[in-house]
């Protein structure tokens, strides 16, 4: 059988084997791995049916082998079987899409899976059930993905960073690092006498050096009810992220139906990670009031409220001193998402409200939330 049937095969299942034949040793285990997985979906039952086969046939449910593989077995099948991304991709569907608990029970399954962002927030959504061995586990999971995070966006917030202009070129395209003059002498072969125009082929822009930034103050305000788990974890990355920056004093603030603030931890956000409980009311209205007593010097401060504006407390309380906050030059930011997707789901009425008043509502990605701080900075 040639590897394109084989690839054929495993995309349509057992009912294409009378056109194209079996699987080969290494082929079957993935086929048996993703039928494992996979087969506990009814619709691709009736797909497989639809595509000629019968019960135990055309339905990829219809194998007994896969029902014997246990997790930890199905974990080293698809490690040793499938590349990097798709093993990501089928340990993400595990926990979000077929909730297989022993995933976030086992200590032995923990032990084995690869650590991803999908897997940290089925973590912390799930970590106040868990005994403490189990606890011990998934620590390795928080304390490998906060790694990679923070590594990857403190790169980010170096580049945004790093203040002033000097003379070596950067590849960071950035409108405010635009080098009109390189650029114009570089281009000037393209100018076109008839329209009087030089056509821009390769633009150019400056890197940065260091600058000290004058005193500045950023309070994050994170909802950590449970539809939030993305944005808390990156927000506690973040604020990880800037903490040490020279001239920016960061505040992490979590609330629900209460505030804590845990800016004790922000340079730690594996054991801030740790301490958050996610699930509850809401009371954002509370939490804005807190913000605002932390305010030093208002026009040199920015406010950063994380939540779906899904108000459990007073929401004319709420946009009041939200309006107070703008009114004496606090830059107010409501996101209604701080995660890689920025993907947001909040009540857009109440944003509104609070967009009338003053505050810049969007959704951002955490590279995004640096830069927008690094403007209002100055740098």
């Amino acid at each position: 059988m040639s590897a394109e049937l084989e690839r054929w095969r495993l995309i349509l299942g057992p009912a294409a084997e009378r056109s194209t034949g079996g699987l080969g040793e290494e082929n079957a285990g993935r086929d048996a791995a993703l039928d494992w997985l996979y087969g506990r979906d009814d619709d691709l039952g009736k797909r497989d049916v639809r595509r000629g086969g019968a019960r135990g046939d055309g339905d990829r449910r219809g194998g007994s082998e896969p029902s014997m593989l246990t997790t930890v077995d199905w974990l080293d099948s698809i490690h040793r079987l499938f590349p990097k991304e798709t093993i990501e991709r089928l340990e993400r569907d595990a926990i979000e899409r077929y909730q297989i608990n022993d995933v976030l029970t086992d200590p032995d399954v923990l032990a084995r899976i690869e650590p991803n962002p999908a897997l940290l927030k089925a973590v912390l959504q799930t970590k106040h059930l868990m005994n403490p061995q189990v606890l011990a586990a998934a620590r390795r999971i928080v304390e490998e993905v906060v790694r990679q995070l923070v590594e990857k966006l403190s790169i980010q917030v170096r580049t945004v960073f790093t203040g002033s202009r000097n003379r070596r070129p950067s590849f960071h395209r950035r409108a405010r690092d635009f080098d009109l003059k390189r650029t114009l002498k570089a281009n000037l072969k393209h100018y076109r006498p008839d329209d009087r125009q030089v056509a821009i082929e390769r633009p150019y822009f400056h890197s940065r050096t260091s600058k000290r930034l004058e005193q500045w103050q950023l309070v994050l305000l994170v909802d950590q009810s449970g539809s939030m788990a993305g944005s808390v974890i990156h927000s506690a990355v973040t604020a990880a992220c800037l903490y040490a920056l020279p001239g920016l004093k960061t505040h992490l603030v979590a609330f629900d139906t209460s505030v804590v603030d845990m800016t004790s931890d922000v340079d730690d956000p594996v054991e801030l990670l740790m301490k958050v409980q996610l699930g509850g009311g809401t009371d954002i209205a509370r939490a804005v009031e807190y913000a605002a007593g932390l305010i030093e010097n208002p026009r040199r401060s920015i406010v950063a409220l994380i939540t779906d504006f899904y108000e459990g407390g007073s929401e004319a309380r709420l946009v009041h001193t939200t309006k107070q906050l703008c009114e004496q030059g606090t830059q107010f930011l409501g996101l209604a998402a701080l995660d890689e997707d920025a993907n947001p789901s909040y009540d857009r009425n109440l944003a509104g409200r609070m967009a009338a008043v003053g505050a810049h509502i969007g959704a951002m990605t955490p590279s995004h939330l640096v830069e927008f701080v690094a403007e209002r900075l100055g740098t």
